[in-house]
């Protein structure tokens, strides 16, 4: 099989579960780190898939590597090469697609609940039995749902968490990637914009962050590999 290609838009938000995941099941990915000014492919059609990991930066900034991103999940998804986002990554495949991404009411960090929407589609994602879970959050924008688009999950304080597109294309706004290396670094690197966001009513401190870790980590690997084992369903070969 091809492999799939792993792109990283800031040192400390590399792929982390998700490279997990596919280690264990023998699929070959390489890292595209576009924060060291690695070049972004022309065509998706020497890949299996594409995923696209978080980042600081908005997908609206004047970056050098964000035009030819749109571009390269535009020709992957014409393709039919599966595409995967995380948070930025989500809002970029929105944006590629004729998705808007703008600011979302309020910023969301720490542990926060979402929904499974009531439809067969979100039921083959996630499965039968997880009405709701908590995942991890670390955003202040969100994004439409892009033409053709269906939402899998909702939020209180962001609506659109997750969608698919095309049965294989997967946007997240949520990060279920996350392990506790991942989890401590940002509450480390992060932790002046929590101390200035703690007027939202979706922001946890970095303690209690920390303290709910080891509870909210197993849950949350158990509905990303759920995610991620549909998603590889349609990789190409």
């Amino acid at each position: 099989m091809k492999p799939v290609l792993v792109f990283r838009h800031s040192a400390t938000e590399g792929p982390g579960y998700f490279a997990t995941f596919l280690d264990r099941h023998g699929i070959d990915w390489r890292l595209v780190k576009l924060d060291e000014g690695e070049p972004v492919p022309a065509s998706a059609g020497d890949y299996a898939g594409l995923g696209f990991m978080g980042g600081p930066m908005s997908v609206n900034d004047d970056l050098p590597w964000i035009e030819p991103v749109l571009a390269l999940i535009r020709d992957a998804v014409e393709r039919r090469v599966p595409v995967i986002g995380h948070c930025l990554g989500g809002q970029l495949l929105s944006k590629a697609l004729g998705g808007i991404v703008r600011s979302n009411p309020v910023k969301e960090i720490g542990w926060c609940r979402v929904d499974l929407e009531q439809t067969p589609l979100a039921r083959e994602w996630v499965g039968l039995d997880t009405p709701a879970f908590t995942t991890f959050q670390w955003h202040g924008e969100t994004f439409s749902l892009p033409p053709g688009g269906e939402r899998i999950l909702r939020g209180e304080h962001c609506a659109n968490q997750a969608y698919v597109i095309d049965g294989r294309h997967l946007g997240m706004q949520c990060h279920v990637e996350m392990t506790p290396e991942l989890v401590r670094s940002w509450c480390e690197t992060g932790a002046d914009e929590v101390s200035e966001s703690r007027a939202s009513p979706a922001v946890q401190p970095v303690e209690r962050i920390e303290a709910e870790m080891a509870a909210r980590l197993p849950v949350l690997s158990d509905v990303a590999s759920r995610l991620y084992t549909r998603w590889i369903r349609g990789l190409a070969t």
